[in-house]
């Protein structure tokens, strides 16, 4: 089920933080009331297609914190392998560089709380737990306002990777909702018209495009 109009999932997990300290209880819970988020899970550390997401929020991370918006990273792996992967070099596969907080999913509660976790758990007949699916996170992301609502989520399957500048798009949205009332119509880019919630206003901005 969707997290939308609802308060996303509260968690205390160790994470790596400023790209090389670990912390035992990283939370989401300091943004509220002074920032909004984009929480973002990925499969694996040391894989392919994650390294160029990390990477690219990491380079778009000026442009998220212009917005007053953190950053923040998570996958089932441990705080050590995020930290041996934040230490590893981009030429071999590394993600050195990035600044913004990577959370460690290791009991996979986070995932499952936000419904990205790639499987279940269930019991066979002879009462043995067992996991059908893969035991690790989709690629998620999930926009959590001011007061730790979800305002919006995407989640990628495992090959899929996301639009960095989609989700800059997004924010930008809401936050123009936020400012000035008005609605942002399909494809909509900041500068760009919106239009009142109203049959009016839908016939003018319509007439105009």
């Amino acid at each position: 089920m969707s997290l939308v109009g609802k308060k996303a999932p509260l968690f205390n997990a160790p994470a790596v933080i400023n790209g090389e300290e670990i912390v035992e209880n990283f939370s989401l819970e300091q943004f509220i009331g002074k920032k909004e988020v984009v929480f973002f899970f990925y499969p694996k550390d040391f894989t392919f297609v994650c390294p160029t997401e990390i990477l690219a929020f990491q380079s778009k991370l000026a442009e998220f914190e212009k917005r007053n918006v953190a950053v923040v990273g998570c996958s089932t792996d441990t705080e050590e392998t995020h930290l041996a992967w934040l230490m590893t070099a981009k030429d071999k596969g590394g993600i050195e560089g990035v600044t913004y907080p990577i959370v460690a999913d290791t009991s996979k509660t986070i995932a499952t709380n936000f419904g990205v976790l790639g499987g279940d758990y269930s019991y066979d007949e002879e009462g043995n737990l067992e996991f059908n699916g893969a035991p690790i996170a989709f690629r998620g992301t999930f926009l959590i306002d001011k007061e730790g609502v979800v305002r919006h989520e995407v989640v990628n399957f495992f090959p899929i990777g996301r639009s960095i500048d989609e989700e800059l798009r997004t924010v930008d949205a809401w936050q123009y909702v936020q400012k000035y009332g008005e609605v942002c119509p399909a494809d909509w880019e900041a500068g760009q018209d919106a239009m009142k919630a109203t049959r009016e206003g839908v016939a003018e901005y319509l007439s105009k495009h």
